[in-house]
Formats: structure tokens, sequence, C-alpha cells
């Protein structure tokens, strides 16, 4: 078994990530979308750090995976009494993250040191890895004009129609040397995008500096695994965004956002039928469940992306050994 590295974001990502934590452990580094970042009476907030450390950490609410289990809102309740206009429900616990967050940054700390530390002290043998340490900001194109990502969420509430994305920073963005390392490594086993929004999540990570024609060139298999489950995204606004960009709202389509990116594709069970049109795009698909119910859900769903990525593997062997003989 090698090491393992997966893109992600938003809970249904981090649900996969933490079923391949349970398969590899310390093997295994998530790099995780930054663009959503944003700050709040002047503190840091990453919310797909967050909810992977709350997850990889084994502390986030099951109701609620981007916050801890057990969430408190009387700080809350009080900005709300005296005034505040900021309307997200931000809990008590949540704030704890953001707060030493911004003061390591302050020290001039990098994102990528702060998140591993964050590791450490929950425990997580994985490692967390922001997509960058420079900042990167993720900008909706809607038909009203140009709103960050967390202004179109919060404040607009995914209302406007989405005409495009930027993602402001990107081409100046640097790889942290912690993710390069892992990317890198001599025993990487597989690369994975796993089922997020591929808008404001992965999209995002693959526009860092470099980012992009290192995922193209790395020998390591990358998989990919739907966050489009028949007709509909399974949780935020993808399908929603897909329709408003002119795509059919389909696991296909998420294919073809990564098309010459992917060696393969994992899509649920009720979209067997698109299968072989994936696989005439040159995709290897495993079909199986991926809706992450429970622990052993997600388990089951990190092992068929693996068990993808050595069909892979060993098909790009024999293409090999067949070009050698003939």
């Amino acid at each position: 078994m090698g090491t393992v590295v997966a893109l992600s974001g938003q809970v249904g990502g981090a649900k996969l990530a933490d079923g391949l934590r349970r398969l590899r452990g310390k093997d295994l580094a998530v790099i995780v979308n930054t663009g959503d970042d944003h700050e709040v009476f002047g503190l840091s907030f990453s919310p797909d750090i967050d909810t992977m450390l709350y997850m990889l950490g084994g502390i986030a609410s099951p109701a609620a995976g981007w916050e801890p289990g057990g969430e408190t809102y009387d700080l809350h309740d009080m900005l709300q009494r005296l005034g505040s206009e900021h309307r997200v429900r931000v809990g008590d616990r949540s704030f704890a993250l953001p707060l030493l967050r911004t003061e390591a940054l302050r020290e001039e700390c990098l994102l990528s040191q702060i998140t591993l530390g964050f590791c450490r002290k929950l425990g997580i043998e994985a490692r967390v890895l922001p997509m960058s340490n420079d900042p990167v900001r993720t900008v909706v194109v809607t038909e009203d004009g140009h709103v960050s990502y967390h202004e179109y969420l919060t404040e607009l509430e995914c209302a406007p129609v989405v005409k495009g994305f930027l993602y402001a920073g990107a081409d100046m963005a640097r790889i942290p040397d912690e993710v390069l390392e892992a990317l890198y490594a001599p025993d990487l086993e597989a690369i994975v995008l796993c089922p997020a929004n591929p808008y404001h999540t992965i999209h995002p990570i693959m526009a860092v500096q470099g980012m992009r024609e290192l995922l193209r060139v790395c020998p390591a298999p990358v998989i990919a695994v739907s966050p489009i489950v028949g007709d509909r995204a399974l949780r935020g606004a993808a399908g929603k965004m897909m329709q408003e960009l002119g795509h059919e709202v389909s696991a296909r389509r998420v294919a073809l956002e990564y098309y010459r990116l992917i060696d393969g594709f994992v899509i649920d069970s009720v979209d067997a039928a698109a299968a072989e049109g994936i696989r005439a795009c040159g995709i290897e698909v495993a079909v199986a469940p991926t809706i992450m119910h429970s622990e052993d859900d997600r388990v089951a769903l990190a092992q068929t992306v693996l068990d993808l990525a050595r069909v892979v593997r060993a098909n790009k062997v024999a293409e090999l050994e067949t070009e050698r003989s003939g």
C-alpha cells in the first residue's frame, strides 16, 4: 500500500476523506479548498479546512458536519441582541479554530503549519493541508455583478443567476511545500478528487499556479467521485450552477469538468446507465453506492476508489507492455 492524496472540501468531500483516513491513516494527505475563506469580526475563517478537521477529528456534528457536535449559540445570540448585522449563525465552539488561526497568522505562521498543528491537537494522523498559503478567493460572476462566494452563499443565499467563476489570486499563489512533498511521494498510490462542487471547491484547488499541470503529469491514477446522484446534487448549489451555466445536471457532466485530468470516475448505482458514455471519453468507471450515511459507507466508498485506482494502474502497465512488445 502506498500514500494517497485527496483534493477536497465541503461535507461530502470530508466524509470520503474520513473513509480514506480509516484505510490509510498517516499515509493520507488532504489538500483542502481555501477559496471560500473570509474574515468575520477580524477573524480568519477557513470553512472547508475546519469542516475537514471536525470530520477527521471525530468531533463533527452528525446533523451539520461543518461544525462541532454539541454546538451552542450563546455568543451569536448576544451579538444579535447588541445589534450585530452579521446574519450567519456561527456557534460558540466554531470560533475556536478561527481565533487561534488568526493569532498564528498575525505572528506570520504559514497556514499549512497552523493546520498541521491543529491536526496534532485533534489527534488526526492524516495531513490536512491548504491548497496554498497565499490568499485565493473564489468570485462568482452573476447577472448582477461579481461577488465573493461567501457573499453569494450567505447574504444572497445562492439566488443570483451564475454566469461563471473567477479564482482571484490563484495565478500568483504558490503550492505549499507540504503539498508538493505529498504529490511527489515515490509511493503515491492515487490522487482522489472527492465528491464536492467542482466550481467552488475542486476547480479553485486546480487553479493554484502549477497545480493542474502537476496533476496531469503525475504517474499515479487520478480518480474522481461524482457529487451528482441522479439529476441533483446531494448538497449545495452544484445542480443550480450547472443549469445556469448551460450544462446538464448529471454525473457525466461532472466527468467532463475533469476531462483530460482524471483516469477514473466513480458514479452512484442510480447512474449506472451513464457508465458507457463516460467510458467512451477514455475514463474508467466504477459504479457503487456513493451516498455516505454511515462510517461503513465512507470506508466502502473509499475502498471502491482505491480499487478503481488499482485497475487503472494495471491497465496502464498492460498497455505499456503491449506497446513494447509491438
